[in-house]
């Protein structure tokens, strides 16, 4: 006879050896969600625009860049390639970032632009080279990448860091300057220097950007605004190139077709022969060695040509829908820090975005700076989604508390 000590001991055993057998398919599955979960939709629209846009780059890069890689010797694929190489290393890259806490960002902020700074200062060395008027590019074992690339993103996680270590510096001029003036300006400077005037307008951009979003008052940024546009038209003189470009822009490029007219004469013939729905992927003539920079600068215009004003305006909305993901992740954030790094990060890849289409559109006169996401080019595409990959890590950050240090003074229960 079994006495009423022992029951409980014989039911008690039954559901531990249960547990026992299927505790590690349980504890695995539930690691894998761990791991792999999301805060909120911001993140899913943030993520899969991203991916949507890096395959439409791919695709497009393939298209673009098979007549000059099969004129250079290197198989019609090989700009693929690499481009797809680069994607593969940069979306893991994204995704590992995107589980950082905002700690690790605010740690490394002020080493990862003093790394930049050096890593652009090695440009003017004989390990540094240059392409098309441009020396922006660094050859490390074996290996080439674009430096300014790596400050985009530098500079957003600094100044966020400088802006919201002390708040009370956003009311004073005299301190914004000092505090970041230095190393914006040895930033931007170096990349004036090698004759980047495309990336060196991004970086004021981001500047400007962090500056606007981290609660700087306007009439502290219009004087240094003023200032900076008077340097640039300055800057754009020493330069004939860069001076026979903005002239022939000016001039609706009515002139000197076979020189400094030729890309965006072709670049605007491109968009033309598209039409509504576009000559058909593949079937662009103007790749044919007639348009420079086809799968890179301009390959907006390709874009344009085989998918038409519908493919076009696709990769416009995309963007469209890229800034409101960046929008909704900057509402989310309560941290100070977090929000002037989600919006730097905003201001850089809608902005060259903006600039890229605005040029081969003849909006703006001929900058140089790539599509994001879409253009070839490793440096930009890995560097880009590294920062998306920041932008990834706020969405997943939940929000500060009520109450808690940085919050509005209406959630804190104070008066506004």
């Amino acid at each position: 006879m079994t006495t009423s000590a022992e029951q409980p001991r014989t039911r008690s055993t039954e559901p531990e050896q249960s547990r026992g057998r299927g505790s590690e398919p349980r504890t695995a599955v539930v690691a894998i969600k761990r791991i792999f979960a999301a805060e909120g939709a911001n993140y899913f629209l943030l993520l899969g625009t991203t991916i949507f846009l890096v395959v439409l780059g791919l695709v497009m890069v393939l298209s673009s860049s098979a007549v000059e890689s099969l004129r250079d010797g290197g198989g019609g694929f090989s700009g693929f390639t690499n481009q797809g190489l680069y994607a593969l290393i940069g979306v893991p890259l994204m995704l590992v970032v995107s589980r950082l806490p905002v700690s690790f960002f605010k740690r490394w902020a002020p080493i990862g632009i003093a790394v930049g700074i050096v890593l652009q200062l090695l440009v003017f060395t004989p390990l540094g080279w240059g392409y098309g008027g441009n020396r922006n590019w660094l050859s490390l074992a074996g290996f080439s990448m674009q430096p300014s690339e790596l400050v985009k993103l530098a500079l957003c996680l600094w100044l966020a860091w400088v802006l919201s270590a002390k708040p009370e510096r956003l009311h004073d001029w005299r301190q914004l300057l000092k505090v970041v003036a230095p190393v914006a300006a040895a930033s931007i400077g170096l990349v004036l220097v090698g004759n980047d005037l495309g990336t060196a307008v991004i970086m004021l951009a981001i500047v400007f950007g962090s500056l606007f979003f981290a609660g700087v008052r306007l009439r502290f940024l219009v004087v240094p605004g003023i200032l900076i546009g008077m340097f640039g038209v300055l800057f754009a003189q020493l330069s004939a190139s860069r001076r026979a470009r903005i002239e022939a822009w000016l001039s609706g490029c009515e002139t000197d077709y076979l020189d400094t007219c030729w890309q965006v004469q072709h670049g605007t013939w491109a968009l033309a022969s598209g039409g509504v729905f576009g000559v058909g992927l593949g079937n662009s003539r103007t790749k044919w060695s007639w348009l420079p920079e086809a799968e890179n600068d301009f390959i907006f215009a390709i874009i344009g040509e085989e998918l038409g004003l519908l493919g076009a305006a696709v990769v416009l909305l995309l963007f469209v829908v890229l800034a409101i993901a960046f929008v909704r992740i900057i509402r989310q954030q309560r941290d100070p820090f977090s929000r002037i790094v989600a919006s730097g990060i905003m201001v850089w890849v809608i902005s060259q975005a903006f600039v890229n289409i605005a040029v081969v559109l003849g909006i703006l006169p001929v900058l140089g700076v790539p599509l994001p996401l879409i253009s070839a080019g490793g440096s930009a595409l890995i560097t880009t989604l590294l920062g998306i990959g920041v932008a990834l890590a706020l969405a997943r950050n939940r929000a500060m508390p009520t109450g808690a240090v940085g919050a509005p003074a209406s959630e804190r229960g104070g008066a506004a």
